[in-house]
């Protein structure tokens, strides 16, 4: 939790409590279902909530900005980006339903008003509503980029043009080619000093 402090030192009393009600939150959902990874539950701040967080360095999010996260799982990195945008509309959406459920059961107690968690695929949910597309390594970016075609209405109300923000990890030299020149890499390790993010990526991809 320190280290979410020392790279966000501006957040609000609420945003931390929010964000010290995580691993509790977590920890016992995790004795229920496997929802994080066994050995990364300990890593929850640094692996998951900071990680997720690193969208932030990328972009500020405007009020009122549309975004929706496919494939949340547990609710990353959309539940984070929550705390951290209380004014911005967060839609997770996941196809295992018992994942959905460990969302809607966080962003209950944690009391935010600005997250929906839907049971759906991406084929599933209305067209061209939103800002941006998050997502942490779902599929590839070709395939990411044919949703948000569908998906991400066009514009520019936000200091980066709207499409897709994606945390992505490794060599992704074959993936990028499938985007030609719409795609920008950001090392997550210029953000944070943790070893655990090299080769780790924010990847924006324009859709218009």
């Amino acid at each position: 939790m320190d280290s979410i402090i020392s790279y966000f030192p501006h957040l609000s009393k609420d945003s931390i409590q929010k964000f010290e009600q995580l691993y509790p939150l977590y920890q016992d959902w995790n004795a229920k279902i496997n929802v994080i990874s066994r050995k990364d539950i300990d890593h929850l701040y640094t692996r998951h909530v900071l990680h997720s967080l690193s969208i932030a360095k990328v972009i500020d999010f405007k009020p009122f900005t549309q975004i929706l996260d496919v494939g949340t799982g547990g609710g990353f990195p959309g539940i984070p980006l929550a705390i951290l945008f209380p004014k911005v509309q967060f839609t997770l959406i996941d196809s295992i339903g018992k994942k959905i459920k460990v969302v809607e059961d966080v962003a209950e107690k944690l009391g935010l008003n600005n997250v929906e968690a839907r049971h759906a695929r991406a084929q599933e949910v209305p067209d061209n509503i939103y800002d941006f597309i998050v997502s942490r390594g779902v599929t590839k970016l070709k395939t990411l980029k044919g949703w948000g075609k569908e998906l991400i209405s066009d514009g520019d109300y936000n200091d980066l043009p709207n499409g897709l923000l994606l945390l992505k990890g490794g060599d992704l030299s074959q993936e990028l080619a499938s985007v030609k020149r719409k795609a920008k890499l950001f090392p997550i390790e210029r953000f944070f000093d943790d070893p655990w993010f090299a080769q780790k990526y924010v990847v924006h991809v324009r859709i218009s």
